[in-house]
Parts: structure tokens; sequence; C-alpha cells
């Protein structure tokens, strides 16, 4: 869901470095097995002058695919990197990665005028918040980076490379993230809202104090809503995939809230306050068990403060979202992404 937010911001810088007659290439993630950092689709610009925007790893690739993209800006030419990090300290051109996977990264000009017209196209398609797909000629005898838009059904789709007509092509789809409606707009608010965009969440923040609301104090916020929760309904959409995060400080403004979006499809609704509270709303709005409803709200963490709440909360939404039971890491017998 990270990749949303990232080919906008990759896009829109583009566009500015076009505009100043600048140039720079794109690198993109095709194909990954074994361990990586990120999965297909991740991306990293490089421009002209050497900057970077985005990232294809946890950053021990970074140096090398900026080195070679500046290659491509200068040449023109897309290249096709592998990266095998296994523990051999000699693979990867010397660069002893030891990370046991390999990845496939697909580097091409970012602002000759083909390309800028169908990023165009697809900067967009984001805009429209609706699942779209990108195929990019990875590979073959012709139209090395040519672009194009998909218009057809992708809900059974995942990225992937595949060969089609003696090209190697990698097909990217892009799916509208998640949206997180954070129901109170308190200081402690501000971190949770800004780790969560981060994270890849659309965010709308709703508070019936006005006050609250002010765009400086919420800027990675998608939408700032002044509402109350005594209505039919919230004032804005609510689907199966969006997650609620109750934390007014009110009790009875949680309960209204509560009682609101168990009546609607929500995938998830995370109440702020002490387990005690949490069944006390419950009793007084006659809601029986409903494996939505997170209260208290967040992962054991043993957490203090905002900040860190913040963590624990994003973290949890995250782990409902992928449908992964929370551990470490290391507890896994299999790959980190399997």
């Amino acid at each position: 869901m990270k990749h949303w937010r990232e080919t906008a911001e990759i896009i829109d810088r583009i566009a500015a470095l076009a505009s100043r007659g600048r140039r720079a290439a794109i690198a993109t993630v095709i194909r990954i097995e074994g361990s990586s950092y990120r999965r297909p689709g991740a991306k990293l610009l490089v421009e002209d002058d050497g900057r970077t925007l985005g990232g294809v790893s946890g950053g021990c690739l970074e140096a090398d695919v900026r080195d070679v993209a500046l290659h491509v800006i200068q040449s023109r030419t897309p290249q096709l990197l592998h990266y095998d990090t296994g523990a051999d300290d000699h693979t990867v051109w010397g660069l002893g990665l030891g990370c046991n996977g390999s990845v496939d990264i697909f580097v091409q000009p970012a602002t000759e005028p083909g390309t800028l017209e169908v990023l165009s196209e697809i900067r967009a398609r984001l805009d429209r918040a609706s699942a779209f797909g990108i195929s990019t000629v990875v590979g073959g005898p012709a139209g090395l980076g040519r672009m194009a838009v998909l218009d057809r059904d992708l809900r059974h789709i995942r990225s992937q490379v595949e060969s089609l007509d003696g090209r190697t092509v990698f097909t990217e789809v892009l799916t509208p993230p998640p949206a997180l409606i954070v129901c109170g707009a308190g200081d402690d608010a501000r971190p949770l809202v800004a780790y969560a965009s981060e994270a890849g969440f659309a965010v709308t923040v709703v508070d019936h104090r006005q006050a609250f609301l002010a765009a400086e104090r919420f800027p990675s916020a998608k939408g700032l809503l002044h509402l109350r929760p005594d209505g039919s309904a919230p004032g804005f959409d609510v689907d199966a995939r969006t997650l609620a995060v109750i934390k007014t400080h009110s009790f009875n403004t949680d309960r209204d809230w509560v009682r609101l979006f168990l009546r609607t499809s929500a995938l998830y609704i995370g109440l702020l306050g002490p387990r005690a509270r949490a069944d006390q709303i419950l009793r007084e709005i006659g809601a029986g068990d409903d494996d939505r409803l997170f209260a208290p709200v967040g992962l054991s963490l043993g957490a203090d403060g905002p900040e860190q709440i913040a963590i624990s909360v994003v973290g949890e939404l995250l782990a409902v979202l992928a449908r992964q039971q929370p551990g470490h890491l290391r507890e896994r017998g299999q790959t980190i992404h399997a």
C-alpha cells in the first residue's frame, strides 16, 4: 500500500524536474526471491545531480543503483539489474550484502517525452483512487522501457513478471491505500496520523472541535472533517477496507463513535482506553462480541506516551491488514514475506 503514495510523490518530482529541463531515471523492483526489504513495485528516483527519492532496498543497493541510473540518464538506455544478496562476500560485484535473497531492478529514463506522457496518465489515475495496472517492457528485442496503463479487471492479478510475445513484461498492480479514520484530533493523535500516513494509509481526522482540526496540526492527513457522531452516517464513505481508531478522550463521544462504526462494514474499530472502559461502552450500546473491535487498541509493546502508543497502533493496523498474528520475526521458520 506504500507504493501508491511513493509513486505519486516520485511522479510529481519528475514533472517538476522536466518543467525545468532536468533529467532523471526511475529504478523499480520487478522481482524478488527469498528475503528482500522492498516488494515488487518499490521505486527509487535518481535525479541528474545524484539526488534520490524513494528506495528499492533497506539502503544496501541504493548506492550502486544510483550509479547505474546516472549512466542510464546519460545514455537514455534502460538497464535490467540482478542482485544476488547471498552470504558470499563476492556476490553483487563485491557488495557482500548477505541478505540471502535476490532482487531484479529495472532502471529506465524518466524524463523522455513518451515516458512523461504515460506518467501523467498514471498520476491522474492515482487521483481517482481506484485500482489500475502498469505494464513495462523490461526485456526483449524491442520496446525496452515502453509503458502502458492497464484497464482490465485487476482483482485477481498480482504484480508480476511474465513473457508476452517474446518480450519480458513487468506488470505492477496499484491498489488504493486503505482508509484510516481517526476520531479525535487531540495532541496525541498527531504522531498516530503522521506514522500511519507515512506507512501508507489514507488518513482522515474527525473531531467536533473545529479548532483542533487546523491543517498545520495534521499536515500528512488526507482530510479533516468537522463532525459529531450523531447522524445516521458518519459523513464519509466506510467500506470493508476502512479502519477506524477512536480516541476523543470523551466517554460519551467515544461510545457514540463505536456505536456508529459497528453499524458499518468497517474492517477494524480500535478504541483507546482501558478494558473496563471499553466493556462499559459495549454494555451501554448493547453490543455483543465483535471481532472487528480492538479495545484496548494497539499491540502489547509496553508503550509509554503518544509516540510509542502510535507505533503500537500502526503495528496492529498493519497486522490486521496482512492477516498476520504479530510476533517476533526470529520465531518465523520461513521468509519474512512468505
